[in-house]
């Protein structure tokens, strides 16, 4: 074997390598769905448990086709802004490169990986308005969220040429700004005109607490987020192949995956650990910090001390809860899986702690250095690219009668008066 035969091999081999990594990284994802869908549905109460999986579901089938005949061709063609550049058609459902070419062995796997990271995007969305959304209103707003809004985001913060990047040094390798805060602050905006369920508020401002049917479900599912989102924060690497160093994260610097499971293991645990005391060990806020343990983790996974991701997991687990609280108190949303909270704050938080105490990290070729400036303006852009929109949009639904369901149907419960079905027979 001559050396040009060699290197065609070893680039192949890499290449196929990199295939098969991505190939597996999105079927993990899928069970992130599987996670949210459970997490869901055990929140509800009983009379709404299959409109809440229906909805999980749906989002999760239109967001494929969606993301296929725009939400590529979006990330590649605005990272500098709202102007698209000319990519002589690359990206559109309409070019070859969309399709099984033989001599293309990223373009799908890339596109699939980032269509599950839209879908995680509306299913983040999703559990905080069940009970009272109408589906085809949540199906519409998931396809804006997951196959544009988020995207946009991805594009300015993630792309290699964003104008995040490339004009601030913006890092989020594992999307705690692109994905979970502008997930989250869409939900809110969407909270603010879609009312909470009948009953949450009395008369004087006071809240009840409605419970789900099923916290056992909740459980399971959200163990199988954490399971999924190895898939997910897996999906945030890349394979350069070994002449060049091996893994790359998202900007094209030098990371591992070590890195990623050092520190995304340590903040769930100080997640979880931070929630339990604070919230006097309530079950469901446990899981929920765990959570929030890794997202406040993700801007920084490939640079933090295991033993600081875990410390940061404990603040997340901790601000959670009284974040949560104060926003139910004074907008008097209603969130019913604190999502906003979870994913909102706690996004926020993982992009600012990157200025705070990773300011001046190297970066790759012309990118500046990480700033606290830089990952200000960040998270700024993030929260309004989820809030404007999911604020507006569900605004104009609202005055058109779509976004909600009527009172006597929500009394009855969606799962009977819209579907007929019921969660459980009886026997």
């Amino acid at each position: 074997m001559t050396l040009e035969e060699l290197n065609t091999f070893v680039t192949t081999q890499a290449n196929v390598s990199m295939e098969a990594y991505y190939w597996w990284c999105t079927a993990f994802m899928v069970i992130i769905h599987v996670g949210f869908l459970m997490y869901e549905v055990g929140a509800t109460r009983m009379k709404n448990a299959v409109s809440s999986g229906v909805k999980n579901l749906l989002a999760f089938a239109f967001m494929i086709p969606t993301f296929w005949l725009f939400g590529w061709y979006i990330y590649l063609a605005f990272p500098a802004g709202f102007v698209p550049i000319d990519l002589e058609g690359y990206g559109t459902p309409w070019n070859v490169s969309m399709g099984p070419m033989l001599s293309d062995q990223a373009t799908g796997v890339f596109w699939a990986a980032f269509t599950l990271f839209a879908c995680t995007t509306a299913s983040i969305f999703s559990g905080a308005v069940i009970e009272r959304i109408r589906l085809s209103a949540f199906t519409f707003l998931a396809v804006i969220l997951g196959s544009v809004v988020w995207i946009i985001g991805a594009s300015w913060g993630w792309h290699p040429d964003g104008w995040l990047v490339t004009g601030f040094g913006y890092h989020d390798v594992g999307a705690a700004g692109v994905v979970h805060t502008i997930a989250g602050w869409f939900a809110f905006g969407v909270l603010l005109n879609l009312g909470p369920r009948i009953g949450k508020y009395n008369e004087d401002g006071t809240a009840n607490e409605i419970e789900g049917h099923s916290l056992v479900s909740s459980f399971i599912g959200l163990l199988m987020l954490i399971v999924g989102f190895f898939g997910f924060l897996g999906g945030c690497l890349i394979w350069a192949g070994s002449d060049l160093g091996g893994w790359i994260n998202i900007y094209g610097a030098p990371a591992t995956l070590s890195s990623f499971a050092f520190n995304t293991l340590m903040g769930l645990s100080g997640g979880m650990i931070g929630a339990f005391w604070y919230s006097k060990g309530n079950p469901f806020w446990m899981m929920s910090g765990g959570l929030a343990g890794i997202f406040i983790c993700a801007g920084g996974l490939d640079i933090w001390y295991p033993g600081f991701a875990f410390i940061m997991g404990v603040v997340a687990g901790i601000v959670i809860i009284p974040a949560n609280n104060w926003l139910h108190n004074t907008f008097k949303i209603d969130d019913c899986v604190g999502a906003v909270s979870v994913h909102g704050v706690s996004g926020i938080l993982g992009v600012l702690v990157v200025g705070i105490f990773a300011a001046g990290y190297p970066a790759s070729g012309d990118i500046p250095p990480t700033s606290f400036v830089g990952q200000l303006v960040g998270a700024i852009t993030m929260i309004a690219t989820g809030f404007i929109p999911g604020y507006v949009i569900s605004l104009a639904m609202k005055s058109m009668g779509w976004l909600r369901v009527p009172d006597e149907v929500q009394m009855a419960g969606i799962d009977s008066a819209e579907l007929g079905l019921k969660a459980y027979q009886e026997r």
